[in-house]
Order: C-alpha cells, then structure tokens, then sequence
C-alpha cells in the first residue's frame, strides 16, 4: 500500500509516530517560512506542517503545489501547539510534520472551489460531477446512502428474507408510465423493455414458494422529470406470502426504525397512524398529507345548499362541493393576488376569500351571501378576529387538487412547518379504481395486480356488462382496494397492496379496466398461467430508497444523493448521454432513423 492509514483517521493515538499517508491537497498556505498543507481523503482532513528551517528544498518546491493536487506524505504525528486545536475534526489535536513529500498527479484550475458554502449552478455541478462529489456533504451522503444499503440488507437476512434479483431486460407490459425499450439484434422487430418495477417477477416468486424475497432493485420509466424523478432510481422491494396489510406494515415500520436509529439517532414511534383515503383527501386535499400542522379543510357545502351565489349554486348543480381553508393572519393584496395566480396555475378560475375584522366577515363576495350563511360558516370554521377564509367550489378533485396545494403553500408562507420534524403517516382504504374523464373509462389507481377487498368482489362483477356512466363512476369508485401508502411529511415515500392471487378475480379486474382477454393473455399471459398452480395470498411494498434518503439528509432533490444522476431532461452532462449511434449499431439492430 502506498500508504499506513488513512488521512482522517490519525488521532492521538499517533502521537510520535511516522507514517505515509496519501490524499489530496484540501488547503495550502504559506505563512512566511511555514506552509500549512491541509490533506484530505474519504475519512477526513490533517494538518500537515513544513519548515522552510528544516528542508528549504522540499519547501520550495511544495509552495507551488495546487489545491486538489494528490500527493504521498510522510513524517512524524506530534500534538499541535496549544491553543491551536481543532475539536470539529477527529485529527483536530494533532498534525504531521512533514518529511518527505512526492507529488502523485498535479490538479489543474478547479471550474469551483471544493466548498460546501457556495453556490454552482447544477449545470456545472454534473457537468463535473467527480468534483463536487468531493465536497463533504455530498461524500455524506453517498457513505450514508451505502450504510443505509448495508443495514437493509442486514434487516431483510435476519427477518428470513431471501435477496433475488429479477431480470432487467423483461417484455413490454405499458400500464404506467412508458417504458424504456431495447432492441433485439437476434429477434429483429421485437424489443424488450427495462422493468418499471419487478412487480410480476416478484408475484411469480410467491408462486414459487420462496415466501419472502427483497430486493434493491433498479427500476427504469421515461416519464416527464421533477426533483423527486429519474429515469433510473432505486427501490427497496419486498414481498411476503401469508400476511395481510398489518404484517407488511410491521415490517416497513421496524425497518425504517432501524434505519433511522443507526443513521441518524432518532427513536421513531411506532406502530405509526393511520389515516383513509377519504378523510385523507377530506382533511388535507391530498393522499399524501402533510400532517406537522394543521390548516385542516371544512366543509361548508351544506350551509350553501340553497345559496343564491351564483358560483357557488353552479359547482352545487354540477355535484360539485364547497370547502375551506381558515388561517390566523391577514395577507396583504399583493399576497393574496399572488396565491390567487398560484391557484389559477392549479386550473382554478380565481380565488374567493374573506377576512374577519371587528366580528364582520369582509369579502368580494360577502354580498351575495344570506347572513344566516355567514353566521353558519363563520360558526363551523370557529372564525375569530383578524382571520382570513379560502374557499373552493367545484368538483371534488379539483377542489381537493386547489385547496390541497393551497394549504402546503400557506403552511410554508406562514412558517408553520417545523422542518426538523419527521412525521410518518399509513394512508389506507384506496378506491380500487378512478375513473379517466379523457379515456371514458376507469383505471387503477394503484396497479391492476392491486387485490379488491373481499366484500367489494360483488360489485366489480355487477359493473363489468354496466354502460350507464354514471353507474360504472359511482361503484367502481367505491370498490375499496387492500392497498396502503406510507407517508413521510407529505410524501409518499412508498406503496404497496395485497396482491391478487386468484386468476379468475385478477380477469374480471383486467375487463373492468377494458383490457380484453386476448390483450391479458398477450401482456400478462405468463402471470395468469402461474396464478393456476397454487398462488398464495401474498403482498408487499416498495420504498422509494433515492427519496427516503433525500428526506432523511434533508436534501430537496434525489438527484443530491445519487452518484450519477440525469438532469431535469434527462441527460448526463458527466458523459453525454444520450448520444448518437453508429449506422453499423443501428444496422446489426434492423432499425432506422426518420
């Protein structure tokens, strides 16, 4: 080895010592006779000194050296001068007296400094993505993620699960979000397609007997990119046979335990709340709340029932709903124009709203409300003094998707949300389906491997013939599913359901979804041929590892704790990919570009 130990590991315990150490150049400065070389490597930082007195040569030489540049070190540990100790590092007492020292490779101009402190667009970040892995919170964070990986896998072995990996290049089942494809060379015009999740793969393991399987698996979709997507992440997946939705959640929670005990300290409560869907989305006007404060969601839609309101009468008559937002301040006009522009953004025509001032209710539409009207929604909201009201009237959804966003920005305007908080929600009782206003049909809101609850079997058979719309809107959204999704402030950090392991309930919920038996058979052919030899109960959940981690270093994007991510449109400006191809490549493919 080129060197004894490494750089941050040399403490006391080395005092009067020589060793060889290798790293780089963190920091260099000449203090007239003196150079103070700071070395770093993956386990920290070392002050090393050389004396113009004591080696003119060598000093003369090193003064030149650059910053990033990678150099050999030897010379004796000693206990720094006091007063001069530096308790935020591990080798904070001590420093080495350089002997000898031999440049390995010298480092140009950095494109930014190695600098947790700074700011570098992102661009320029992944375009040098090895540079800023260097800076400190970034090699925290990769060293967490690897912990994290390392203690999972621990969990899973001593839980009596079996680690097994699902193949990558699968066939094409789009019922999601779109897959990546790839070519086959030896089956021209046919192509396969890396897997969105190991979804089927891990249903056909159940099958096979193996009871409890997990996975890190690599999972792939090209869909539109936020923060919180890549085309390629990670997912802690597992799968039990035998249980029902409170043994997967036992055993989400005492993983998650885990991992935040040993990666952060922090004792988490367990078992975690549950919360429905429907009181979910009544509550909050979201699946996945954000419950570290309140500004909870009332419903007014009975006090207006008979209103004259012109807006509100019309979302009434539409079957729509009114509901509201209650805070304890008064914004400004620029304030309230500017969530007014958040709102439309949201697909709203505008936003009403009141104040209360001196007992009276204060608003653009206070006049065209009766004053029992006023009186009751002042009552039920519990509106005191110097407060302000949000209302929304419109179809459930939209106002759920206006009021929900609405409330997330009021809390962060309003600093209401204590950031070092972690609150963990099960979200439960999903409908099994949704209907598509575009497509005319309804679709699952999970995945259609999603088991429907046993009471509800009925009711998917009596809508499976129906063609009266509003009949197949109205029960297929309340057929309940045994699915659940595990929140962390407002997001969801993963989902799961008990699967359907009966081939004849897995068809009917194919043809309520129109997919007929010969497009099951052509998708899903090999998952129904296995659900007739002895499926049994079975269910799991999938995390989503590049999330969690983001949320537990408290990162806003995943793309911080990802080694190599792609940007925002999916590229990797590290290598340039996607890039172009050969015609020999795309001739042994038998594909063509137009």
């Amino acid at each position: 080895m080129l060197r004894d130990t490494y750089i941050g590991l040399v403490d006391d315990s080395f005092i009067g010592k020589h060793v060889k150490l290798a790293g780089w150049i963190d920091s260099i400065r000449d203090h007239g006779g003196v150079l103070f070389i700071d070395l770093r490597d993956k386990e920290g930082k070392l002050q090393a000194v050389l004396e113009e007195s004591e080696n003119k040569e060598l000093y003369d030489i090193a003064k030149h050296f650059k910053e990033e540049s990678v150099v050999l070190v030897e010379g004796l540990v000693r206990r720094r001068p006091s007063g001069t100790e530096n308790p935020k590092i591990k080798s904070g007492n001590v420093e080495l007296l350089i002997e000898r020292i031999e440049l390995l490779n010298a480092s140009e101009t950095l494109p930014f400094p190695i600098d947790d402190n700074i700011d570098i667009s992102e661009e320029l970040r992944l375009k040098y993505r090895y540079l800023d892995l260097r800076r400190p919170k970034f090699q925290k964070a990769i060293k967490t993620r690897s912990k994290a990986l390392k203690i999972t896998r621990d969990f899973f072995e001593e839980n009596g699960f079996y680690e097994i990996e699902t193949p990558f290049l699968i066939k094409s089942t789009p019922e999601g979000a779109r897959d990546f494809l790839v070519p086959s060379r030896l089956h021209p015009g046919k192509f396969y397609a890396l897997p969105q999740s190991p979804q089927l793969f891990k249903q056909i393991l159940m099958v096979s007997g193996f009871d409890r399987y997990f996975q890190i698996a690599r999972c792939f979709r090209d869909e539109d990119l936020r923060s919180d997507r890549q085309p390629e992440f990670t997912q802690i997946d597992f799968e039990m046979s035998f249980v029902e939705e409170s043994d997967i959640m036992e055993i989400s929670e005492k993983l998650l335990s885990k991992l935040f005990l040993e990666l952060l300290g922090i004792e988490l409560n367990i078992p975690f709340k549950k919360i429905t869907y429907k009181e979910a989305m009544e509550r909050y006007g979201s699946d996945k709340p954000d419950t570290r404060f309140g500004l909870e969601l009332v419903d007014l839609t009975d006090i207006f029932k008979n209103t004259n309101f012109n807006v509100f009468k019309s979302a009434l008559e539409q079957k729509g709903i009114i509901k509201a937002i209650k805070i304890n301040k008064i914004l400004s006009r620029k304030e309230i124009d500017n969530l007014t522009e958040y709102v439309k953004g949201l697909g709203a025509k505008g936003l009403a709203w009141g104040k209360v001032e001196n007992g009276e209710f204060n608003s653009p539409i206070a006049k065209f409300l009766a004053d029992q009207e006023v009186k009751a929604m002042l009552s039920r909201l519990d509106a005191k003094d110097n407060e302000m009201i949000f209302f929304s009237a419109d179809k459930p959804k939209n106002v759920y998707k206006i009021l929900g966003n609405l409330r997330l920005q009021l809390g962060k305007m309003l600093n209401l949300v204590d950031e070092s908080k972690f609150e963990f929600l099960w979200v439960v009782d999903f409908p099994m389906f949704e209907y598509n206003e575009e497509e005319g049909r309804l679709e699952a809101m999970h995945h259609p491997f999603t088991s429907p609850k046993t009471e509800d079997l009925d009711k998917i058979r009596y809508i499976i013939d129906k063609e009266n719309k509003e009949d197949i809107i109205n029960i297929g959204e309340n057929i309940g599913a045994r699915a659940y999704d595990i929140v962390l402030n407002g997001v969801e950090i993963g989902g799961g359901s008990i699967r359907i392991h009966n081939k004849d309930v897995q068809k009917l919920v194919f043809k309520i979804l129109n997919i007929s038996d010969e497009e099951a058979n052509m998708k899903f052919g090999f998952l129904l041929e296995a659900l007739k030899y002895g499926a049994p109960p079975h269910g799991g959940l999938a995390f989503g590892f590049d999330r969690l981690m983001a949320m537990m270093l408290g990162f806003d994007s995943i793309r911080d704790v990802i080694a190599f991510p792609k940007t925002q449109k999916g590229t990797c400006l590290l290598t340039g990919a996607p890039d172009i191809v050969s015609d020999k490549q795309l001739k042994e493919l038998h594909i063509k570009i137009t």
